[in-house]
């Protein structure tokens, strides 16, 4: 399914005007939305002047002045949420958006000085923003940072590498912590840098164990960084984990995953365990299955299935405390792979999944971001932004 949006002029639709949205089935894998193609059935109209949703599930919200997929969000300390880069069809993005939950409103801020996507995205506790590594569609080594006070965007220190499909972690001493990822000579990196906001530059730290990218870092209660899955060339598909300790800069084996998963979600939960949700081996092994870290005992348990197998999906903790999961590619016997509207929430007490309500477009590689109204904002992916109220 793919969505289309075209301004609306004031009228019978919208009496102060606003955005029309046209969705269709990409039935000539064109990657556009073809007027043959559009199901006028679905047609939405999200009008100047509309209240705010209500009421549990997802709803329509002010549209992107730029649709991207690919994309990376981060919630600002004023509340906002900022979204720069991604791609819009084969172009890489330099443009970078905000988003006021108050209003609902999409406005254009400054644009990043390299266009770039498969970057990472991570906030400082200054309140600036830092971008780092990614693709345009060479790989890039150069980091920048937002400033929301000006709306612009400064260079910073360079990663020693260039790099794509990383992680970046913030560290409890202030310092981000980025590992892994795909290198311009053809394979996973094992090496971890450190940024230093104070100086504004990168240094080597510990080196990860197993080289990896397609992974997932979080930060764990105690200050130390867990890794789990991702890929390698060497050995495939990973179901091993560490754990980085910042005190020493090194990383140690931890428990391994029973199954190996790349392109999965890590969501740290209120009882400070780790929950590991969906993800594929290969594009036929799509996985529903979810697993447990706990950091005391460093050992990985089974817990309850989502109904649906996914990857590339996002996963948000939400202020109730349960996961919220939603979209991404899954596989079915009669039609293939396909782009989920699906939403499922884990409840961490139980060990269950239930079904949300369905989004109104499909999307993957989206990102979902808590706001601090309690609602979660979907953006990207193949979809218009969408609000989750639980």
């Amino acid at each position: 399914m793919l969505a289309k949006t075209t301004a609306e002029a004031a009228g019978q639709n919208c009496a102060a005007g606003g955005v029309r949205l046209e969705l269709g089935a990409d039935t000539n894998r064109n990657d556009t939305l073809d007027t043959s193609e559009v199901n006028a059935s679905l047609t939405q109209y999200v009008c100047n002047g509309t209240p705010a949703p209500s009421g549990s599930g997802w709803a329509l919200t002010g549209f992107m002045v730029q649709p991207r997929q690919w994309t990376t969000a981060a919630l600002l300390l004023n509340g906002k949420v900022l979204v720069a880069g991604g791609i819009n069809g084969i172009d890489r993005l330099a443009t970078a958006e905000l988003y006021d939950p108050a209003s609902g409103i999409w406005t254009i801020t400054g644009s990043m000085i390299t266009p770039r996507s498969g970057n990472t995205m991570t906030l400082l506790p200054s309140g600036k923003v830092l971008i780092s590594g990614g693709g345009n569609p060479d790989y890039l080594s150069s980091a920048e940072l937002y400033d929301p006070a000006s709306g612009t965007w400064s260079n910073t220190g360079s990663l020693s590498d260039v790099v794509v499909n990383h992680s970046a972690t913030l560290l409890q001493n202030g310092k981000v912590l980025v590992s892994g990822g795909y290198s311009n000579n053809g394979s996973a990196r094992a090496m971890a840098e450190l940024y230093d906001p104070a100086s504004g530059t990168w240094s080597a730290t510990g080196s990860m164990i197993s080289p990896r990218f397609w992974h997932e870092a979080i930060r764990l209660f105690d200050g130390k960084v867990l890794v789990s899955g991702g890929y390698s060339y060497s050995t495939g598909t990973l179901a091993t984990a560490e754990v980085y300790d910042p005190a020493s800069g090194t990383w140690s084996v931890t428990g391994s995953m029973a199954s190996p998963r790349q392109q999965h979600t890590m969501t740290l939960l209120p009882n400070g365990k780790v929950l590991v949700a969906g993800g594929r081996t290969s594009a036929s092994d799509i996985f529903a299955t979810a697993e447990l870290y706990d950091p005391v005992q460093g050992t990985w348990s089974s817990t309850g299935s989502m109904a649906s197998p996914r990857m590339d999906h996002s996963a948000t903790i939400l202020s109730n405390g349960k996961v919220l999961i939603s979209g991404g590619l899954s596989r079915t016997a009669t039609s293939g792979i396909i782009t989920l509207t699906t939403a499922e929430l884990y409840d961490s007490v139980l060990g269950t999944w239930s079904a949300a309500t369905s989004m109104a477009s499909s999307r993957r590689g989206h990102s979902t971001t808590l706001l601090p109204n309690g609602k979660a904002l979907a953006i990207g992916g193949g979809g218009v932004p969408e609000l989750y109220t639980p």
